[in-house]
């Protein structure tokens, strides 16, 4: 049964998320943001495949939880192990460099990867303008909308739905932040 990988994966990730929150305003449980990203996959992208819907909801396990790829390939096999590391930042990098390493790692990540990216970067940049984190001012959610579309006008042009969805949620997040 193809759709036990998905829950499976929801359930693990609820549970390594299970104490965070994010760090919008709305401080809402951390668990809500995979799934949102799973979501756009499946309902804009219209992919209906299970180990990238699982790989959707573990995409942030790894750098954010005590979760190792390891873990993920006990668990959820190989491909969903590939998926979630291409997706992954390394932690040991600084910010800037991880930054940077996503825009030039973005044109050669595979394209199952790449439709995690694209709903990754959508949620996250409607979360900048519904709930931004505390101390963002307005200069730093711009810089946040400009990386994004640098990461994206990286990806490879794969699903025109999701690559839409995320032009379409940047313009419109643009709009709202010049107020």
């Amino acid at each position: 049964m193809q759709s036990l990988m998905v829950l499976k994966a929801a359930d693990f990730a609820a549970h390594m998320h299970r104490e965070q929150r994010r760090k919008g305003s709305e401080a809402s449980p951390y668990i809500n943001h995979p799934i949102t990203v799973a979501l756009l996959i499946a309902e804009v992208g219209g992919i209906d495949k299970p180990e990238v819907l699982a790989a959707a909801l573990l995409h942030d396990t790894v750098e954010d939880t005590d979760a190792t790829l390891d873990d993920i390939e006990t668990h959820f096999g190989a491909e969903v192990r590939l998926l979630v590391d291409q997706v992954s930042d390394n932690k040991m990098l600084t910010k800037a460099e991880r930054k940077q390493q996503q825009i030039e790692h973005a044109a050669s990540i595979s394209d199952d990867a790449v439709l995690i990216k694209l709903a990754d970067k959508i949620a996250n940049i409607s979360d900048i303008v519904k709930s931004p984190p505390a101390g963002w001012d307005m200069a730093r959610r711009l810089e946040y909308l400009d990386w994004s579309e640098s990461v994206v006008n990286n990806c490879k042009d794969i699903n025109v739905p999701l690559k839409n969805k995320f032009y379409e949620v940047l313009s419109a997040s643009r709009a709202a932040l010049a107020g």
